[in-house]
């Protein structure tokens, strides 16, 4: 796989690990339309790269990645056509995320929200910067959580904890995200990518075909609620993305923005 750069996603090879980073800094990697779907057709891409073995994911900047985009959502809100499409492609990030038969690190290099979260927890392995955080506030702006943290919070922290986490959407500082199981360990910042990197080496180096299908045997819990939870968490969220309180959540956020 030749190096892929767009916009928003830049996929670099360095020996058999492909560095995966979303490139929209100065948003804090929010999602753009383009990052979306490049999110969405990655990990397809990955798969059929025969010169890979891993794969570290990471944003660039001080953010991971804020998950939604404000102007985006509006969109959502009113051309359904275009929120039936971010609906599909949600659905291809988060199973070609569990079956990508590459191992994946993300490099949680700053402030995971949102699908941000969704897309640390649906790796393999998780490093977070020991002064960052996690969180997933969809239901604060009155949005089901369907797009990855209904799926696969209940089978890291069990049910009890991962209501908490979705009803209320609070941050969980790196320390109780170790602590949690959401991420394997706490990295000071100006060390998390070469230690992801090192760590991408290593697996890397597994034999292939061992460590491929371990991950594939381990991912068949996921693929159980793949097929008994997304599709109806998804649709309840699309269903979500036109309703009163997320119109009016929105137009709030974005009139105190406004007045800043």
């Amino acid at each position: 796989m030749a190096d892929l750069v767009e916009t928003d996603l830049v996929v670099t090879a360095v020996g058999p690990v492909r560095l995966v980073e979303l490139n929209r800094p100065e948003q804090l990697n929010s999602m753009s339309e383009r990052l979306h779907t490049s999110l969405a057709s990655v990990w397809d891409e990955l798969a059929a790269d025969p010169g890979a073995r891993a794969v570290v994911l990471t944003g660039r900047g001080r953010a991971f990645s804020a998950g939604g985009n404000f102007d985006i959502m509006t969109r959502v809100q009113r051309d359904s056509a275009f929120r039936q499409q971010n609906v599909d492609e949600a659905r291809r990030i988060i199973t070609g995320m569990v079956r990508c038969p590459l191992p994946v690190i993300s490099a949680v290099n700053g402030p995971a929200v949102g699908l941000g979260c969704s897309l640390a927890l649906l790796s393999d392995l998780v490093l977070i910067a020991d002064d960052t955080y996690l969180a997933d506030p969809h239901v604060q702006v009155g949005l089901v959580a369907g797009d990855g943290g209904a799926l696969v919070l209940p089978l890291l922290v069990g049910l009890t904890r991962a209501k908490e986490l979705l009803f209320l959407g609070e941050r969980v500082s790196a320390e109780d995200a170790v602590r949690l199981g959401v991420a394997n360990r706490a990295v000071p910042r100006d060390k998390l990518l070469d230690e992801a990197m090192d760590l991408a080496g290593r697996l890397a180096a597994l034999p292939a075909q061992a460590l491929r299908e371990t991950k594939r045997a381990v991912n068949l819990h996921l693929e159980q609620a793949l097929a008994t939870v997304l599709e109806p968490a998804l649709l309840a969220e699309r269903d979500s993305m036109h309703a009163p309180d997320h119109i009016a959540a929105v137009e709030k956020i974005i009139a105190a923005r406004g007045r800043r």
